[in-house]
C-alpha cells in the first residue's frame, strides 16, 4: 500500500512537533515533505535570547538536526518559501519553482514580527527580534556601536534587552504602558521585576509613544510624541507578532485573525490543516509553546485515523526566567470586582505570590522570585481546586528542603512538570529510574522536559535529586484477579480476612462474582486465600506427591528428605514398582524420584504403602524436595552440614501451602554445589554461619538470588526461612513466584519485616500454628467448617 503524501509548510516548533507525534504513532503512514524559509533545521525559537546573550549557539538550540530528517526519511527544503497553494489540485509551489503534490497539507507558517509603521522604520540599524538572522544583526551591531533602544516591554523585548546588555551595549526599554509584561504580570510583580532589571543596567522609558525614528540612512535616535528623544545606534522592535496567514488567504482558506480551525485542527478546506501561531481555535490564537504542542498531538492523531477528543483550548500559563529572574503566571492574574486575591510579599528575599479566587476556587496565580509552586498551582487552576485545599497544604509546617521534597512526594504522577512538552512527574521519575539518568540534560534528551522554554529546569532537577535519594515506585492501574470479579488480589484477601468466609461459593455470592462458578484463574486463587486467610482450609485434590500424566495415568514422587535415601526405602520402592507394574522410574529435578504411569485404581494403595500423605487439605503449592550438596563430610571445602539442615527444613515444611511451587537449595560452602543461588531460597554455608539468598531462578532466564540475611546457627536460619515463607504466604498473590513477589514488595521492605524482632516473632508464631496442625486435625476442622 502506497504511503500518503504529507506536506508541512513551516519548519518551526509547532509543525515539526506534529510530525514527531505522527512518527510516534505510525512512522510508515506518510511520505513527509517539509518547507522552511530559514537555512537551518528545526530549532527552539524560545531560546533565541540565549544565542543573543552569546553563551549559546544555533547548534545548542537545534531540536532536530539534519541527521534526524534523514533518519526519518523526511524531505526537508530549507531556504524555500511557498508562494502558492492549489487546494483543488492539491499542490504547493515554491518561490524557486519547486512543485510538490500532497494528500494532506499542514499550515505551520507561524507568525511574523509586527513592525511599527513609524517614519524611518526602513533605516539601517532597525531590526526585529524573531529569528537567527535578527540575532546575527544585533551581535554584529554591538561590535561597532554603544547604544540600543528596544521598543516593547513584553517578554520578547526584555529578553532582547538582556542579550544586548550582555553584548556590552547600553539599553533603553521603551513601553507604551505604565508597567512591563502587562499580559503576564500584575502591577506588583511587574514593578518588582522592573526594579531587578534596573539593577542589571536596563533603563525604562514607560508610557512613551514612539513617533519617529531619527537619522539619515542609519538610526541615531527615537523621538516620542511628548517631544522627548533618546539616542539609539540600534533599534529593536519587539512589540508583538501577527499570524502569517497571507498564503492561506490566497488559497481561499478561511481566516479571521489567523487560519480558522475546528477542534481537530481542520480548516474549511478538506485535507488542509493548521497548527501553531497561524491557527485560530474558538477565536483564540495561542503564542505559547504548550498549547501549540497540544494542538500538534491532536492533529497527529487525526491524520493517523485515531479517535481522539480533539483540542478544547488551553489554560494559559507563563513560567519564565526573565534576565535571570523567575516569574510565573497562569489563568486570571489581574484584580477585579469579580475575584478576590491572596498575596504574600517578602521584601527581604524579593519574592511575591498571589492567588486569584473566584467562588472559593483558584482561578489564577502570579509568582515572582520563587516559582517552585508553579506547576502545582497550574494544575490546581486547571482542576478549579478549592482554596481550602491549598491552605491545608500550607499549614503542614514543612519548610526549606523538607518542604520541597514533601511537595514532590505529594504531586500526582500525572501532574505536569513541563507544560511546554506535556511531560508529567511520573514520566520523568520512571525515565530516571529505568534509564539510570544522572543529569538534567539526560532527562531533557530522554523525556523532552525542560527542552523548550527551560523554566521547569529547577523542578526537573529537584525530581532528579528526589529519585536518587528515595527511589521511585511506579504506580500502576488496578489489576483484578480475573474477569470474573472487580476485586484485586489485595482487596480479595482483605475481604476474606474480615468476613471469615467458610467456602468459595459463599465468597462468590457475597462479592457478586460475575460468573456463577468462577474460572480456572480465580477458583484456585480463592481456595488459596481461603486456606491462608479464611475460617478453614478447603479440601481439594493434592498436587504435591501426585500428578496426572498426559496419557491419563498418574505419577507419584516419594519424599527423599534432603535428597537422601536408604537401602530400605530403595527396596520398598523397587518392590512397589514390580508389584504394580509401574512402567517408568525416573530421576527428576529437585532432586526427586518419579514413579510414572501408575493406573488410577492403584494410586491410593501405592501412596499408602509409600507412607505418603493422602486426602488432606491442600489449597496451594508445596515446597519441592530440598536439594543439598554432599554435606559436611564429603563436600569440598564444606563449612556447614547442608544435609542435616536441608533434611530438617524439608520435614518441617513438607505440608506447607504456598502461592507458587517453591525450590530450596542448601550448599555447605560458598562453592554452591547445590545450585543454591538459582533457587527461590538459597542457603549457603559461610565461615560465620549461613547466608540466605532469595529470588533466584534457574529456569528460562537464569537469575541469581539476592542476599537477604545471615544467621549464625541452624536454628536461627530455620527461624528466618519460616518467617520469610509465612510473610510470602500472607502477602503473596496466588501463582506469584517468589522472585515476582520480591520485585513487587521490595527487598528492603522484606528485610525490615524479618529484622523487626516483634514482627519476626509474630510471623514465626503463625507459621508454628500452621505447621502444628496434623492431617487428621485439618480434616476435622474442614468437616466442622462444612457442617457449619
Amino acid at each position: 500500500m502506497a504511503k500518503r503524501k504529507l506536506v508541512v509548510i513551516g519548519n518551526g516548533m509547532a509543525g515539526v512537533r506534529c510530525v514527531e507525534e505522527i512518527l510516534n504513532i505510525d512512522r510508515d503512514a506518510f511520505e513527509i515533505t517539509i518547507f522552511g524559509k530559514e537555512p537551518h533545521p528545526n530549532y527552539n525559537r524560545i531560546l533565541l535570547s540565549k544565542v543573543l546573550q552569546g553563551d549559546t549557539t544555533i547548534k545548542d538550540i537545534t531540536i532536530n538536526d539534519w541527521q534526524w530528517y534523514e533518519d526519518n526519511h523526511i524531505q526537508l527544503f530549507t531556504n524555500e518559501t511557498v508562494i502558492n497553494v492549489d487546494t483543488e489540485r492539491k499542490r504547493v509551489v515554491t518561490e524557486s519553482g519547486k512543485s510538490v503534490t500532497y494528500d494532506e497539507l499542514i499550515f505551520a507558517t507561524g507568525s511574523l514580527p509586527f513592525m511599527l509603521p513609524l517614519p524611518g522604520a526602513n533605516k539601517q540599524g532597525v531590526t526585529a527580534f524573531r529569528d537567527i538572522r535578527d540575532c546575527e544583526t544585533m551581535v554584529e551591531t554591538s561590535k561597532k556601536y554603544e547604544k540600543a533602544v528596544v521598543i516593547g516591554g513584553g517578554l520578547l523585548g526584555l529578553e532582547a534587552a538582556r542579550g544586548l546588555l550582555n553584548l556590552g551595549m547600553k539599553v533603553d526599554v521603551v513601553h507604551i504602558f505604565d508597567s512591563i509584561m502587562e499580559r503576564q504580570l500584575d502591577r506588583t510583580a511587574a514593578k518588582m521585576l522592573q526594579t531587578e532589571l534596573e539593577k542589571q543596567g536596563m533603563r525604562f522609558l514607560l508610557e512613551k509613544q514612539s513617533e519617529e525614528i531619527i537619522g539619515r540612512s542609519r538610526v541615531v535616535g527615537l523621538k516620542f510624541k511628548d517631544g522627548t528623544k533618546t539616542d539609539a545606534d540600534l533599534l529593536v522592535m519587539a512589540v508583538g507578532v501577527r499570524p502569517n496567514v497571507q498564503l492561506a488567504k490566497e488559497g481561499k482558506i478561511e481566516t479571521n485573525r489567523a487560519i480558522v480551525v475546528n477542534d481537530y485542527m481542520q480548516t474549511n478546506v478538506p485535507h488542509v490543516y493548521a497548527v501553531g501561531e497561524c491557527a485560530e481555535h474558538r477565536g483564540i490564537v495561542y503564542g505559547l509553546v504548550a498549547p501549540l504542542y497540544e494542538q500538534g498531538k491532536v492533529l497527529a492523531k487525526t491524520l493517523c485515523g485515531m479517535e481522539n477528543e480533539g483540542y478544547h483550548g488551553s489554560v494559559l500559563a507563563t513560567q519564565l526566567k526573565v534576565s535571570g529572574v523567575d516569574v510565573f503566571s497562569a489563568g486570571e492574574f489581574m484584580d477585579s470586582d469579580e475575584v478576590k486575591s491572596l498575596k504574600w510579599i517578602d521584601g527581604i528575599r524579593s519574592t511575591y505570590k498571589k492567588l486569584v479566587i473566584r467562588d472559593n476556587k483558584i482561578v489564577g496565580a502570579v509568582l515572582f522570585g520563587d516559582i517552585s509552586e508553579g506547576t502545582k498551582l497550574l494544575n490546581m487552576i486547571k482542576q478549579k481546586t478549592d482554596i481550602s485545599v491549598y491552605e491545608k497544604e500550607m499549614n503542614t509546617g514543612a519548610n526549606g528542603k523538607e518542604a520541597g521534597e514533601a511537595a514532590i512526594a505529594a504531586m500526582s504522577d500525572k501532574e505536569l512538570v513541563c507544560a511546554c512538552n506535556g511531560v508529567s512527574k511520573g514520566t520523568i521519575m520512571q525515565a530516571i529510574q529505568e534509564q539510570g539518568l544522572q543529569t538534567v540534560d539526560e532527562v531533557k534528551k530522554c523525556t523532552k522536559a525542560s527542552s523548550s522554554c527551560g523554566s521547569c529546569k529547577t523542578m526537573v532537577s529537584s525530581i532528579l535529586d528526589y529519585v536518587h535519594r528515595h527511589g521511585f515506585e511506579k504506580t500502576t492501574e488496578k489489576e483484578t484477579v480475573c474477569a470474573c470479579t472487580t476485586f484485586s488480589h489485595d482487596e480479595l484477601m482483605l475481604e476474606i480476612q474480615n468476613r471469615r468466609f467458610s467456602d468459595t461459593a459463599e465468597i462468590m455470592s457475597a462479592l457478586e462474582w460475575q460468573t456463577e462458578s468462577g474460572c480456572a484463574v480465580c477458583r484456585p486463587a480463592l481456595h488459596y486465600y481461603l486456606g491462608v486467610h479464611g475460617a478453614a482450609a478447603p479440601l481439594v485434590q493434592a498436587d504435591g506427591p501426585i500428578g496426572i500424566q498426559a496419557d491419563g495415568t498418574f505419577a507419584v514422587m516419594p519424599r527423599m528428605y534432603g535428597g537422601i535415601t536408604s537401602p530400605e526405602q530403595l527396596r520398598q520402592i523397587a518392590d512397589i514398582v514390580e508389584k504394580y507394574g509401574i512402567p517408568l522410574v525416573k530421576l527428576l529435578e529437585g532432586p526427586q524420584l518419579g514413579l510414572l504411569g501408575i493406573a488410577a485404581e492403584d494410586v491410593s494403595t501405592v501412596m499408602t504403602e509409600l507412607n505418603l500423605p493422602g486426602n488432606e487439605p491442600v489449597y496451594g503449592k508445596s515446597v519441592s524436595t530440598i536439594g543439598t550438596c554432599s554435606g559436611i563430610k564429603y563436600a569440598v571445602d564444606a563449612m556447614r552440614d547442608s544435609i542435616a539442615l536441608g533434611t530438617a527444613l524439608e520435614k518441617k515444611l513438607e505440608r506447607l501451602q504456598l502461592p507458587h511451587e517453591l525450590k530450596i537449595g542448601v550448599s555447605a560452602s560458598p562453592h554452591n554445589h547445590a545450585g543454591s543461588l538459582t533457587k527461590d531460597i538459597g542457603i549457603v554455608g559461610a565461615p560465620g554461619g549461613w547466608e540466605m539468598y532469595v529470588g533466584g531462578n534457574g529456569e528460562r532466564q537464569v537469575k541469581m538470588g539476592q542476599l537477604l540475611c545471615t544467621a549464625a546457627t541452624d536454628e536461627e536460619i530455620q527461624t528466618l526461612v519460616a518467617a520469610f515463607l509465612q510473610y510470602y504466604r500472607e502477602t503473596g498473590y496466588y501463582a506469584e513466584r517468589v522472585t515476582q513477589w520480591i520485585e513487587r514488595m521490595g527487598l528492603l521492605q522484606i528485610r525490615e519485616a524479618l529484622f523487626d524482632p516483634f514482627l519476626l516473632q509474630i510471623l514465626g508464631s503463625r507459621m508454628d500454628k500452621v505447621l502444628s496442625v496434623s492431617p487428621e486435625q485439618a480434616n476435622q476442622q474442614q468437616t466442622a467448617a462444612v457442617t457449619r
